[in-house]
């Protein structure tokens, strides 16, 4: 997955809509938590079509619950903390981690940078809702700053690694392309250029105690900042999915003890890279 550059040098002013959370200064890791939030600006909110008890429904689906608090644990018990870069929104409010343009496969099920159907390929917002406002106001500043986060991370350390964390449901929901395949307990996205066999390895071995893990089924791929995808290889990328069932009730419930074995695996990944 990838976001553009825009060719901005101007440093991104703070914003509510994400979290710049600082590591070590020697550390390369930025673990990326794009999809664990709910909230809904207002302003926002009325371009939905979904009554209030569909939207939190659909909140429950769509969003990777309990993301931010895996990263914010395994960060914490890393020997080296890792930098975090967590939105801070829903992504019905934007998608950071889709292309905004005909690249993205997703828009075939009216899920590209900003959705128009839901998980169950129900009305989100009018298939004719013009979705600039919403990529100017929330997706290219984002994209701007996790571009300079990683750029961070290259001028203090001399590389970085993009750890991607995510989950998904046990059982595959209708919007899904390609739903039909593995469903393990920790799916590893990975990218020809950008995954090195030792990181993939290195989470493989990390996290076994979690149970099976498998590559790039149900979700391939993983996201690096366009400014360096596919022509910097000392910029490293790796996704988790995280099967929700080993944390979670689903399908939008409370953590389990699940949750703190896998933030000892991640933290124990984020420690051999």
């Amino acid at each position: 997955m990838s976001t553009d550059l825009l060719g901005a040098a101007v440093p991104t002013p703070p914003s509510p809509s994400y979290a710049l959370l600082p590591g070590a200064p020697e550390s390369p890791v930025l673990l990326h938590v794009p999809h664990s939030a709910r909230g809904i600006p207002e302003e926002v909110r009325r371009g939905i079509v979904l009554d209030d008890g569909a939207l939190e429904r659909e909140l429950d689906h769509i969003t990777d619950a309990h993301t931010a608090d895996l990263a914010e644990r395994a960060a914490a018990l890393a020997a080296v903390r890792p930098w975090r870069f967590v939105n801070r929104l829903s992504r019905l409010v934007v998608d950071p981690e889709r292309f905004p343009d005909e690249r993205e496969e997703m828009t075939a099920v009216g899920m590209g940078a900003v959705y128009t159907r839901t998980t169950h390929r129900a009305e989100l917002r009018p298939t004719d809702t013009d979705p600039e406002p919403l990529l100017a106001r929330y997706f290219r500043p984002y994209a701007r700053a996790m571009t300079e986060a990683v750029a961070d991370r290259l001028a203090a350390t001399g590389r970085a690694v993009v750890i991607d964390v995510h989950s998904y449901p046990t059982g595959p929901l209708p919007y899904e392309l390609h739903g039909d395949g593995p469903r393990p307990a920790v799916c590893l996205g990975t990218d020809a250029f950008h995954t090195p066999p030792e990181l993939a390895e290195a989470a493989r071995e990390a996290f076994a105690v979690c149970g099976e893990t498998g590559l790039d089924s149900p979700f391939a791929g993983t996201y690096v900042p366009l400014g360096f995808y596919g022509t910097d290889a000392r910029v490293g990328a790796l996704m988790l999915e995280i099967r929700r069932d080993t944390y979670m009730t689903e399908p939008g419930g409370a953590a389990g003890p699940g949750l703190e074995r896998l933030a000892h695996a991640l933290a124990e990944l984020i420690d051999v890279v």
